[in-house]
């Protein structure tokens, strides 16, 4: 399979995943708080990726010379902004419906090609400013503007959102340097999950006995959304650049409202759908129009 493709597969795979996890967040907060969620699913999704390491990536380590410290730094780094992506996102749902939580994450749609074009000088395809215009025009279709409460909860994930883009950015830079996907996958979680707990035990109770009171939401949104969907991230963004791949994981706002649709019965107005067909026209054209240019023009 073209490598590309693969990505392509991965990341749509991924969208999917985080997509439906947002029911599974939604309901696993019951008897835990949000930072405990958060903390329990990155160690999950660490326990899950140790075996893929030890099995692909753990012997080719060992047999190349790596800068250490530059590796440490990098994945502790990206273990804070997955923290943090994770936490606010949590939170948010205590606040907002499952629909406007995964719609607001999308927004590092915005930010991600801010980030990679004047912070990073990256070349970025001309599709990829009207794709953003359109996947702003169809969260604000899906939004509650009138709710003050949901506005708190909206604000909180758009705060999250900047984490996500920029985790998006400094992976596929990592990437260029540290070429192990699985192995970023796996440590990015745990360090993730070690930040996640300084809050779940300062401010809330945790044992094992009220975790496993929420054992279903967490395994779906451990060992998928955070173990398996995390590491199909890392290989999408090894052949794709950050700002379309971007693009595509924001369908994970469609799949978390058709999820929430269906599952929890939060309903979906005519809005709503139009917004959802908006998103998912700009992931469509933010793919085909480089691939027309390249066929008609030759060039990237």
């Amino acid at each position: 399979m073209d490598k590309k493709i693969f990505s392509l597969v991965c990341a749509i795979s991924c969208s999917i995943i985080w997509g439906t996890a947002f029911v599974a967040q939604d309901m696993g907060m019951d008897y835990i708080g949000p930072y405990t969620f958060s903390a329990a699913r990155l160690a999950l999704g660490f326990i899950v990726l140790l075996p893929f390491f030890f099995i692909f990536e753990f012997k080719k380590i060992i047999e190349n010379k790596l800068n250490l410290k530059t590796t440490i730094l990098y994945l502790l780094f990206l273990g804070f902004l997955l923290a943090g992506g994770n936490i606010f996102q949590q939170i948010s749902l205590l606040y907002t419906d499952v629909a406007n939580s995964a719609v607001f994450t999308v927004l590092y749609v915005v930010i991600v090609p801010v980030i990679a074009y004047f912070l990073f000088s990256k070349k970025i395809h001309k599709s990829v400013w009207p794709s953003v215009l359109m996947c702003l025009i169809g969260g604000l279709f899906l939004s509650e503007l009138g709710n003050l409460r949901v506005r708190y909860g909206d604000s909180l994930v758009v705060i999250g959102a900047f984490f996500w883009a920029f985790h998006i950015v400094f992976v596929s830079k990592f990437l260029k340097i540290f070429n192990f996907p699985i192995t970023i996958a796996t440590f990015q979680c745990l360090t993730a999950a070690l930040f996640s707990s300084i809050p779940a035990f300062t401010f809330e109770y945790v044992s094992l006995k009220v975790l496993s009171l929420e054992a279903t939401e967490l395994i779906y949104a451990g060992v998928l959304s955070s173990g398996i969907a995390f590491m199909l991230q890392i290989l999408a963004q090894q052949n794709l650049s950050p700002a379309p791949v971007a693009i595509i994981f924001s369908l994970e706002g469609v799949f978390g409202s058709v999820a929430a649709w269906l599952m929890l019965d939060q309903f979906l107005n005519e809005f709503k759908i139009f917004g959802i067909i908006i998103i998912l026209s700009a992931v469509i054209f933010s793919q085909l129009a480089p691939m027309y240019d390249k066929r008609k023009y030759g060039r990237n």
